[in-house]
């Protein structure tokens, strides 16, 4: 099965509980939560806060991406305000073996980010601590770039770590360019969640019929 993943990264804010609702109410099973400090991203986005008044109108999976320097100073604030996944970046940290095992103890699964320039072999001492494995298919920071299609072979790679360790249930998740175009062959490539922000919350259907679109897409891959 293929999960949807919307990032209300491009939400519209003025309407952030309904846009929410609506993409739950097309099937849409986990909800992107973008969390940027301006330090490792240029770009600064929303804190706990926001994830928690959320939290109470929605039971779409939470998946708080930490683009923060220093994330294990954040872990107890998003678990706290109702984060089910909190993902990190390898970049990020040099104790990312201990911020792991952090998420987990506060109760929430754990995820592991690759910007496009880090290799896979990033992944190679911690693949039995991980439950998601975040593919970045754009630079992070904004949305609405281009797709890098050498994103694809990463994916690809990453499926056979995975399952050559007997860790085939770790999700794969992509975001970046995720749309009714590049969807159909990021699943063929071994993905199992898309996150997709404009594509869904800035497009000329509704972001509730571009949940729809998208798992469509998925689905006949």
């Amino acid at each position: 099965m293929v999960a949807i993943a919307p990032s209300i990264l491009s939400a519209d804010f003025s309407r952030l509980g309904e846009q929410v609702r609506e993409v739950e109410d097309a099937g849409a099973e986990f909800l992107h939560l973008d969390i940027m400090d301006g330090h490792f991203v240029p770009n600064i986005t929303m804190g706990p806060q926001v994830v928690k008044d959320l939290r109470s109108k929605s039971r779409m999976v939470f998946d708080a991406h930490l683009m923060v320097n220093e994330p294990g100073d954040f872990l107890k604030a998003f678990a706290e305000a109702g984060a089910d996944y909190i993902t990190v970046h390898v970049e990020t940290t040099p104790h990312l073996h201990g911020v792991l095992h952090n998420i987990k103890q506060l109760g929430c699964r754990c995820g592991v980010a690759l910007n496009p320039g880090t290799s896979v072999t990033a992944l190679d001492s911690i693949l039995g601590d991980i439950d998601m494995v975040l593919v970045m298919s754009v630079n992070p920071g904004f949305g609405g770039q281009v797709f890098i299609e050498s994103s694809l072979a990463k994916i690809r790679s990453i499926r056979r770590m995975l399952d050559t360790a007997g860790r085939s249930s770790v999700l794969i998740q992509v975001d970046g360019g995720v749309n009714t175009e590049t969807a159909p062959r990021i699943v063929q490539a071994g993905a199992g969640v898309l996150v997709a922000g404009s594509a869904v919350f800035n497009a000329q259907y509704s972001p509730g019929s571009m949940v729809r679109m998208l798992k469509e897409c998925a689905v006949e891959s």
